[in-house]
């Protein structure tokens, strides 16, 4: 039986099935972790913070928080995370478009169970009051999940540059 596992679970590492979450994605920078749930002898419960820069909008990031499942289940990705995030995104520098987009489009991914959960993150535009928007959310194959969060980012000017119009930029 031992031997049944230990092939079980190569397989999945050998698939990279294991993986973290963050992992299968363009990786984000991690900024900082908290503890929410302190285990002896396995991997502790934790809220974990990452910065993303908008791939398609030079000059904007997005920072957001998403719990981690610890314990043992949760280390080798077997776990079901939960479909909370929060998002706060920023002008951190002039902004460009780097091309045209759908308003909704993806620019971040992230698994969050082994088979049918995600969360996203997706850009719009507001064009009547130019400002970038950020929606994250989670969703999953057979039951939807209604947990998101909305962050907005105005296009301002930047050391007396021009502003460009989002909606310029949006695909009709």
């Amino acid at each position: 039986m031992n031997y049944f596992l230990a092939a079980f679970a190569a397989l999945f590492l050998a698939l990279g099935l294991a993986q973290p979450a963050a992992a299968q994605s363009d990786d984000p920078q991690l900024i900082f972790e908290k503890t929410t749930v302190w285990r002896m002898l396995s991997p502790d419960a934790t809220l974990a913070t990452f910065v993303i820069d908008d791939p398609g909008v030079s000059g904007v990031a997005c920072y957001f928080t998403v719990p981690r499942v610890g314990g043992w289940k949760g280390w080798a990705g077997f776990a079901e995370e939960r479909s909370d995030v929060s998002i706060a995104c920023r002008q951190v520098g002039p902004i460009q478009f780097k091309t045209k987009f759908d308003q909704g489009e993806e620019i971040y991914r992230e698994r969050r169970s082994l088979f049918w959960k995600k969360m996203q993150i997706v850009r719009g535009c507001d064009a009547q009051r130019n400002v970038l928007v950020y929606l994250a959310y989670s969703d999953r194959l057979i039951e939807g999940s209604p947990q998101n969060s909305t962050s907005t980012v105005p296009v301002m000017p930047w050391n007396n540059e021009n502003v460009p119009n989002c909606g310029a930029f949006v695909n009709p």
